[in-house]
């Protein structure tokens, strides 16, 4: 069977996020591997040099990174007994990139994530990360569904 020094797993925080985590988790005490939690701060659109009032993009920048910061300290809060070695990334954007940078640079032998599972329209629209990250990286990638309801 395949060691797995490396696991990355990518979180948008999401209910389907919180289950795949079990699925990276499990992984990670069975392997004994290094955790990296990641989540990626959407790219914003650009405005500025739009007239937009009242808002201070350097501050509201700062306030969502903030603002992820406390949501990953809310997510790993208690979740990360049994492993030894883990650690978390907050990077700014386009998802798949990052989680795709990150691998390379980390030397990820499997990244696990969720999907949302969408069709049709919404993912002609939307695309999918994880579709993205399973077609172009380098290693294993696990996706994990959404819990049947």
């Amino acid at each position: 069977m395949k060691d797995f020094p490396t696991i990355l797993f990518a979180t948008d925080f999401s209910e389907i996020s919180e289950h795949a985590f079990d699925y990276a988790l499990s992984m990670a005490k069975k392997f004994d591997s290094r955790l990296i939690i990641m989540h990626i701060i959407n790219e914003p659109v650009d405005l500025r040099g739009f007239y937009v009032p009242h808002i201070s993009f350097d501050s509201l920048e700062q306030e969502i990174a903030e603002a992820a910061g406390k949501m990953m300290e809310r997510f790993c809060a208690g979740k990360l007994q049994g492993i030894s070695s883990h650690e978390t990334v907050i990077a700014t954007g386009v998802p798949y990139e990052e989680i795709l940078k990150k691998t390379e640079e980390e030397k990820v032998a499997l990244v696990v994530m969720g999907t949302h599972g969408r069709a049709g329209i919404d993912h002609l629209l939307f695309g999918s990360t994880a579709e993205r990250v399973v077609r172009r990286a380098r290693c294993a990638v696990m996706t994990v569904r959404p819990p049947e309801k």
